[in-house]
């Protein structure tokens, strides 16, 4: 997608951190941007710079709502962003909590499921249109600890390769965005989805700024992938490593190890 002034984009947990600087960074190019996000009291203080709505995206029947005040507001919608998440809960998996698991596969992979179930048909019709799934670097290579936010993640990152490869014949493009340690309020977020105390301060990493550019240069360009963190290389490429080499160990014709 080569021109985003004048385009509608609706993006998900928009209402803070790496959400909210994809949105500013969109109405810094003429698009006009629907925030959806499930604070309300973050909502309320958007009021006037955005087209703002409540939505909880697990909530399946609440996206018609939501697409209706969007298009209503801006028109059809011709980005989506869907970057609402919450962060893991460290713990592992054999120790693990089902609700928390549940919990993260409702919002990140489901809700993610959700938002294209709602505005994808749109687009294919109309014959342009741009996906973003924010996934995670824990989307490409196994860290313990994340399992449940690993999961979620690299779910998303399939569901996008394969949207991605239905949609292109239609003119539609689909990026998964992949960012490491960025600087957002995610801890705080997370805690009060969970019904947890919330942490002071915020997470450390890159400016939420940053990344938000680099979307931007992923919608222009329709790249598969969009990364922020060139030192994480190494360990998606170990990975990839142990993959292949999972081929080397099945046996040839004459049955022994190739």
């Amino acid at each position: 997608m080569q021109t985003i002034e004048g385009r509608h984009a609706f993006i998900t947990g928009g209402a803070s951190g790496i959400g909210l600087a994809i949105a500013r960074a969109l109405l810094a190019r003429g698009a006009s941007v629907t925030v959806a996000d499930w604070d309300q009291a973050r909502l309320d203080a958007l009021a006037g710079a955005f087209h703002a709505i409540r939505l909880d995206v697990s909530n399946r029947a609440a996206w018609g709502d939501a697409r209706a005040s969007a298009e209503a507001a801006h028109g059809p919608v011709d980005i989506l962003c869907n970057n609402a998440g919450i962060g893991p809960c460290r713990t592992e998996l054999t120790d693990m909590d089902p609700a928390a698991f549940d919990r993260m596969i409702a919002i990140k992979l489901t809700g993610s499921f959700n938002g294209v179930r709602c505005f994808a048909p749109g687009m294919r019709a109309r014959g342009a249109g741009h996906v973003v799934n924010t996934a995670s670097m824990a989307a490409l290579y196994p860290q313990a600890r994340l399992g449940e936010y690993g999961a979620a993640k690299a779910g998303l990152a399939m569901l996008s390769e394969v949207l991605r490869l239905e949609l292109a014949p239609h003119g539609v493009g689909v990026s998964v965005l992949c960012p490491g340690l960025t600087s957002t309020g995610l801890p705080q977020t997370s805690a009060r989805a969970a019904g947890r105390p919330e942490p002071e301060g915020t997470m450390p990493g890159i400016d939420a700024a940053v990344v938000a550019e680099r979307v931007i240069a992923g919608i222009r360009g329709d790249w598969p992938y969009i990364l922020t963190h060139g030192e994480r290389r190494d360990a998606v490429a170990a990975r990839a490593h142990t993959l292949l080499g999972a081929f080397d160990l099945i046996p040839d014709s004459t049955g022994a190890s190739a």
